[in-house]
């Protein structure tokens, strides 16, 4: 059985899917971008308020879940250059404080809205 789960926290979907979907006791996270909730507006100052805003759109997808980071299980980043690696993981990084899910950081040639980074997770709810 599966779960939609939404919220005016985070960007509204800008296609056919939802923000998340509990299957059991996973949930999974759409690929987030630095979307403004309220706005709608990219918020890409810089790579690093990019990356936080992708960042706090997970967070607000977790929340709405009754989750938070501790709770993520997998990661999938999504980079349109390898170069931006660095300095996307060490904010990405800063965002736990413990132990840290699988990932993989995969370089593309091109994301939505021509962004710089894209993140999706998993997460497992006890």
């Amino acid at each position: 059985m599966s779960n939609i789960i939404n919220t005016l926290n985070a960007p509204a979907p800008i296609g056919p899917y939802n923000q998340a979907v509990f299957a059991g006791n996973l949930l999974f996270v759409s690929g987030q971008i630095a979307l403004d909730a309220q706005t709608g507006e990219l918020v890409m100052t810089n790579l690093a308020t990019e990356t936080n805003k992708v960042m706090n759109n997970i967070k607000a997808i977790l929340e709405a879940a009754q989750l938070d980071f501790s709770h993520i299980v997998k990661t999938s980043i999504f980079l349109k250059d390898m170069g931006h690696f660095a300095q996307v993981n060490e904010i990405y990084g800063s965002y736990f404080t413990g132990n840290f899910p699988a990932r993989e950081t995969i370089q593309v040639a091109a994301l939505p809205k021509n962004v710089n980074v894209e993140i999706s997770v998993t997460a497992y709810k006890a």
